[in-house]
Order: C-alpha cells, then structure tokens, then sequence
C-alpha cells in the first residue's frame, strides 16, 4: 500500500475570482508529516501557494489505524488556470513527503478549459411533473458565473415553444454557495407548458450564458405515461413484482388477482386528484348556504400573516382569498419586514377602504419568528389564523373552522391541504390527514396548515421562539397541543400551499438548520411532559426517530399457542431467545389440541433448552380468544406479548422498541411492523371499516416503501393492530376484560383493541419492531361451510358491538380514501359538492 492516501473529492472552476482551479479532499500519510503540493506544466515546476489544511472528522474513522489523523482535509486553489491550459499541453498537481509523490490530478490543457466552461454555468432540475392532463412543470434553479442567463423551451428540431417561465430567489441554494445578500439574484425557475398547443413527445430546456449554453431534455412521453393509471397497474407484472403477485395468486387465485390488477389504483391520490378536487369543493349553492348560515357565536378570528418581499401577484390572490370567505367575521394582520414600501403603497391603492386589514411596517427584518410576533401584537381576534405570504384559502375554510369553534368548542383546529401551482391553476399532491395523533406529530409536523388556535393558549404557552426559525410553526404547535382540551381535524382541502422554486430546498443539507431545529423542538416537547428521550434525524428530511428511555426492567409475558406446526414453533423461539437483545422475558406456549406425538417431544426438549419456556395446556375446543385469556391468568409478567407461532424476528431491540411506548402514560397496546417472507407488507396497521369491517392497510406494499404521508415508515397511534404481534400492559388487559370468547377466530384482537380505546387509552404501530409472519400456516382459511358459518357469526357480533364506530369512521383514517381499497387511493363516490365526514 502507497504510503501517501488521498483523494480528490471534488474539482470547481471559479471564474469570478482570478479564474481560479479549486481541488477539494483530504491526504494524509501515517505519523502525519508534513505533505508538499506543487504542480507541473509539462514537466516544468509552476509556483502555487500551499492548500487550506483542515481537520476531517469522517477520514480521521476510516483511518483510525493509522492512529491520531489531523489536518487531513485540504482545498487547493489554482489561479489563473485558463492561461496555464493554454500555455502548457499538460497540467498535474504533485503531492510528495519528500521522499515519495503522488499525482493527485492530471489534465491536457485543451480538457482543463472545456472543463472550465462547463463550470461556468451549473443547473439543477428539481421537479418535472404533469399537473392536470397537459401542463408540464420544471422548477429548479440555473446559477451562471457571468451573472446573466436566458432560459428558454425548444423542441428537438429547435423551434421555441411557447411557455411561461417565473424567476425568484434561491436562498437554499445561495446558503449552499456561499452567495452573499449583494450577489444575491432570482436564479430559481418554474416553467409551465401547455402541452396541448406544443403536442411535443420531448422537450428541450436550454439554459444559455455568454459562454456556456446547457440543454436538459424532458422526455413528455415518458412522464404521460408513468402517470397513467394504465401504466401503474401494468407496473404491477414487473419482475420487480414477481414473487408477491406469485403468493398473491397462490392465496386468492388468479381470477382474484386479475381484478385487482384491473381495479387497482396506486398513487391515484395524485393522477385523479383535480377531478376528484372539483366534485368536492363547496359549490355555489353550498357557498350561499353558508353565508345565510347564522351561528350562536361569532368568533372573531385573526389571519395572522408575516411579509416579507412578498410578490404582488400572490399577496392579492391570498388577500381575494380572505375577502371571498363565506364567514364574515375575520381580521387579516399583515406585518411587513420587507426592504422597501412598495407592499404599502400595493395595499393603499388596492384595499384601502377594507377595513378587516391590518397593517404595520416594521423597522427591520427580525426573522420569521419575530415577524410573526408582530403579526399577532395586531391581532384582536378570540383565535389566530395562521397563514403563509403567498397562499391561498378556500372561501369555505373560515366558515368550518368557526363551525368546529361553535359547535366542538375547539381549541385546536387543522385542516387538510394540498399544493396549487404557481400560476394557480393546478392542485395536486393533496394532504389527507388523521385526526389528531400525538405520536405522529412527534414524527413530523404532519399538521402543518392550516393551523389555528384559542388565542388564550397563548399566555401558557408563549409565542414564536426564534431560537427555532425554520420549524417555528412545528414547536408552536407541539406546545399549543399540549395545552389544548378539545383538537379538532377538519378532514377538508381548506388550504393551497404554493408550490414554488423556493418550496423545493436543491440540497436537503442546505435546510439542516431547519431540521436541527424541529429536532430540538420535540427534544423540547418531551422535557416539558417529563418524559426522558433521545431524538435523532432520520434519513428524510424534517422526519423525527425517538427513543424513550425504559423505566426498570419490567417482565414480558410472551405468548404464544400452538397446536402442532414445531417447525414453525420452534423457528419462532429460536429467533426470540437467539436475537432479542431484551432479557427480562418468559415464553408461554399454549398447547392446544396437537394430535402428532413428535409435538410433545418437542415441548419436552424446549424447556430444557430453554429456562424461561413454560408450556401450558388447555384442554378445550379451539378458542383463540379463551386459550389467550387463560394464558394471560397464568402470567407473570407486567407486559403482555400475544405473539403467532408463525413469525420470526427481525430486529434484535424489538421489544425495547415496543415496551418504550407501551410504558408512556396513556398507551394501552403497541403493535410491530410484520412481512410476508417475499418483503411485502403484511400489517403496518388496521383500518377500521376496510374492507366492511377492519383491513389491514397498504397490505402487500413493498417492504422499502414509505407509504401516504409516510404512514409505513412513522409511529402513530392508529384504531387497531394484529395480535400476530401485539403487546399491552397487564392492567390494561385486565380493565378491558381480556379477549371476548364470543370471537372464537376472526376480529377478536381487532375487537380487544376497539375495547381499550374506548377506556381512552391510545393503540401505537411503531415500524421500529419488524418481524416476518408466515400467515395462515398454522391457521389455515374459512373454506369450509362450518368455518364460513362461524365466520358469518363473528361478522354480525362484532358489527353489534361497534356499529356507532364502524358508522362514524376510522380517525386516523381519512374519510376521503378508499375504503375498498387498501392503498390509500382517493375514495371515488360522488358527494354533490359535499363532503362524506
């Protein structure tokens, strides 16, 4: 191995600056001499000043055997490089310890300038989509070193092409290179097409500055038809897709799957949405029986708005918005840390006898935080609104916010929301929320807009904190929830977020402050309620993983029957005892009616491998229900885990990851996160009324997916989950009654779930405890007229129970998805212009 390591981790050329060669990367030799940089034209010597020498924490891991690494990181800066490529046929920079070199990089003169000129101008593309049927969108941002670029649309022939392109600032992007406020410009893009004059299959962006011109292609075709539903449906026969469609067919058949296949609608929440959109805003009728609508009370309520540089077009569409609201009683307080007067002027002139306006400049930009302190010093309403610059309100959306304050007595109120495009004419990519869910929101701020609260929430709860600037809405809201009695969702598109070239961040890293913040926000949240956590970032940005500190070491009951099936049984606590790095466990096997004599031998050898397996015997007819009550009796443990003999374990901390919730006041039951063996989702959770009754969502989802609003990926508190895996506290088993033996098979976990959440104790899926489940093995399916008939039963017994529920809708579950289908595709019936809540 060469005694000197390096690496070259990056090449830049600015030109604005001496047109000056920047290598970045590291270089490091054991002992840590010292390293000489020089460079060569042709083998002669050229003087260059010695790189910035900086420690890299990353090298100084990867080399730890090497001993202390310091200093290792460098950026070497060429000047005047265009003159040495032209000057000499072959350029190399050195790096010698005086006995040995290494070249670290080598070019020709004539590759060097071409390199040079393609540096000149960089772009990134970060979004092409079809909004509605035929408008193609490009955002992204082109940054030139001339300072000036032309950006036009052309076909492949290269005849232009009719479009409508908007400019605007990048701060991300600036953040990200260093541009300070004075070099600051719009090098952000949005381009709309109107593909029904072009008609074209590919597209052509052309970026062109005074000496570098750049062509990105887009192929129109191709996004037409991955956004189809034909296309997504025929995705289903991918090779990708083989071995689940293979045990799909095995276990439903083949006429079953090709229905599916014709029925199914992935990802149809965006490809249908604007049809679905028109069938269920509020029409004109309703808008006029809501303005003749008189409530008891008339909350005045305060549409708190920070400014800043805001463009005028947008600020009068926000502010139609308001002045369109079916409900009367409104006051919109705007504060201006703007640099100049114009938004003044703008306001004078064009609402200056609306006098639910509420105006003030504010001597300097304090930050969004402050801003919005200063909005609300304006507002004199019982509630505040909150509202970003450039938005838009539905003309319904004060209406049933002042509704859910008369008729729920909220205190909290959130809506559903979606995107609008910038011109305003396409929405997509809508938000259909659950109703408040605690453990979500600790996840990500699922919440977001709109977002309004008692205004005496308040002084508990304070205002604004800029130590949190860029998740200041989220730590807001974690605080106001806290506070809260009454939260109420109302499950509505009431709110259109612009989608806009600076709603998209080019370098997640760019926004890092921003997700540092919300990270300490929930830090935050968990200090003022008393309870000891770590929060960490996960890969998606702005997403939260926590980890709650166990109190004790309590026991857990594992409990498992069985009849039969030992290689199942015996794969299941393998996997328990061989990968759990929890300890403090007892196995209880409840044997139950096995005929094969190998069983008890089975039974025999497992507790003498094993000190902490009981097998305990019931004696009865099969009753899933009864066998686990009986269980449970002979128990000691203060948790409870009912566990199929069909699964195995996947990660070794999963019951750390479920005991760290069931511990939390208030949770009654935790379900994992189980797999089919081909990867496919088996459970993430139970929706209730799917399917009739209760269905498992987002079943046979790929196993990497993050599913809508990242519902696969996220603990939440959700109506029901699998006693494939399900644990609980003993006492909270106790209070509810244990299973119902009513339920011999079928929905009797589902039911025992329905039964604590009634004693108000929350029911938490959490994809941080994975297991495989081999379903139906052990259990086998209702194919006989007596199984069916017991079946038919247990349906009418459970609808008994929990018709109310089943009519009223699963809360954290929107309304406006599929009931039929599991994939959480848009509900397709028509309302008349009225919502189905």
């Amino acid at each position: 191995m060469a005694k000197i390591l390096w690496n070259v981790d990056e090449k830049k050329y600015n030109d604005r600056n001496a047109h000056t060669l920047i290598l970045t990367g590291w270089a490091t030799e054991q002992g840590n001499p010292a390293l000489t940089f020089f460079l060569q034209g042709d083998g002669e010597e050229i003087s260059i000043s010695q790189p910035e020498r900086f420690d890299r924490a990353d090298v100084a891991r990867s080399l730890s055997e090497l001993g202390e690494v310091w200093d290792a990181g460098f950026t070497l800066k060429i000047p005047e490089i265009l003159t040495l490529a032209e000057k000499y046929t072959r350029l190399e920079v050195f790096l010698s310890d005086g006995s040995e070199k290494e070249v670290i990089f080598s070019s020709t003169g004539k590759e060097l300038k071409a390199f040079c000129m393609d540096c000149m101008m960089e772009y990134r593309i970060d979004k092409e989509q079809i909004l509605g049927k035929n408008t193609l969108l490009v955002e992204g941002w082109v940054l030139d070193q001339q300072g000036s670029d032309e950006i036009f649309v052309e076909d492949r022939a290269g005849k232009p092409v009719k479009c409508t392109i908007n400019r605007g600032r990048r701060p991300d992007v600036e953040e990200e290179r260093g541009i300070t406020a004075s070099g600051s410009r719009e090098i952000g893009f949005s381009i709309q097409v109107d593909l029904e004059e072009t008609g074209n299959k590919e597209l052509l962006v052309c970026f062109k500055g005074p000496k570098t011109q750049k062509k990105y292609l887009v192929d129109v075709r191709k996004l037409k038809k991955e956004k189809s539903v034909f296309y997504q449906r025929m995705n289903l026969f991918s090779i990708e897709n083989k071995d689940a469609n293979r045990a799909y067919i095995k276990e439903k058949g083949l006429k079953e799957f090709l229905r599916y296949v014709a029925t199914h609608q992935p990802d149809s929440v965006s490809v249908d949405y604007e049809e679905w959109l028109k069938s269920h805003a509020a029409g004109r009728k309703e808008l006029l029986r809501q303005k003749k609508t008189v409530f008891k009370e008339k909350p005045l309520i305060s549409i708190v708005i920070p400014l800043y540089n805001t463009p005028k077009e947008y600020l009068k569409e926000l502010i139609d918005s308001v002045r369109a609201q079916t409900y009367t009683n409104w006051q919109l307080c705007l504060a201006d840390g703007s640099e100049g007067s114009e938004t003044r002027a703008f306001l004078n002139k064009k609402y200056r006898k609306e006098n639910r306006i509420t105006y003030k400049k504010l001597k300097e930009n304090k930050g969004i935080s402050e801003n919005t302190n200063a909005a609300m010093k304006l507002a004199a309403g019982e509630y505040i609104l909150l509202c970003d610059h450039d938005d838009v309100l539905t003309p319904d959306a004060l209406f049933h916010i002042a509704k859910a304050i008369t008729e729920q007595k909220a205190d909290v109120i959130y809506t559903d929301e979606d995107k609008v495009s910038m011109d305003g004419k396409h929405y997509f990519e809508p938000n259909f929320k659950p109703d408040y869910n605690l453990f979500r929101l600790r996840e990500n701020n699922y919440i977001c807009h709109i977002f309004a609260f008692k205004r005496s929430l308040l002084e508990r709860t304070g205002t604004f904190r800029p130590e949190y600037d860029g998740a200041q809405d989220f730590d807001l809201i974690l605080r106001c929830c806290e506070q809260a009695e009454r939260i109420v969702h109302i499950p509505r598109v009431l709110y259109h977020w612009r989608s806009h070239m600076n709603s998209t961040a080019a370098n997640p890293e760019s926004k890092r402050y921003a997700f540092e913040a919300g990270k300490r926000a929930v830090e935050d949240h968990y200090r003022r309620l008393g309870i000891k956590a770590e929060v960490e970032m996960t890969d998606r940005p702005g997403w939260y993983r926590s980890h709650v500190a166990i109190d004790g070491e309590p026991m857990i009951s594992i409990i498992i029957p069985n009849k039969d099936h030992i290689d199942d049984l015996d794969l299941c606590i393998t996997s328990i005892e061989e990968k759990s790095t929890w300890k403090n466990y007892e196995i209880l096997v409840v044997e139950n009616n096995s005929e094969q004599k190998d069983t008890f031998v089975y039974y025999e050898e497992l507790q003498r491998r094993y000190d902490n397996v009981r097998v305990l015997t019931w004696k009865k007819e099969f009753n899933y229900s009864a066998i686990n009550n009986f269980a449970v009796r002979e128990s000691r443990g203060e948790y409870l885990l009912f566990l199929n003999n069909d699964v195995e374990i996947i990660t070794p901390s999963w019951m750390e990851e479920m005991l760290q919730i069931c511990q939390q006041k208030g949770v009654g039951m935790v379900g994992a996160k189980l797999y089919y063996p081909d990867d496919t989702i088996q459970h993430a959770g139970v929706v209730l009324g799917l399917g009739g009754i209760a269905g498992h969502i987002m079943c046979k989802a790929n196993r990497d997916e993050i599913g809508y609003m990242g519902r696969l990926v996220s603990v939440q508190e959700i109506s029901a989950v699998t006693a494939a895996c399900m644990m609980m506290k003993a006492s909270v088993f106790c209070d509810a009654g244990g299973f119902d033996e009513e339920l011999r098979v079928a929905f009797n976990d589902i039911d025992l779930c329905m039964q604590v959440r009634r004693m108000g104790e929350k029911i938490v899926f959490t994809p941080y405890a994975e297991l495989y489940h081999y379903e139906s093995k052990s259990r086998g399916l209702e194919d006989t007229p007596e199984k069916q008939l017991r079946f038919g039963k247990e349906v009418k017994c459970f609808k008994r129970k929990w018709e109310r529920d089943l009519l009223k809708g699963d809360p954290y579950y929107s309304p406006n998805l599929s009931l039929k289908e599991g994939d959480c595709s848009l509900r397709k019936e028509e309302r008349n212009g009225e919502y189905h809540a």
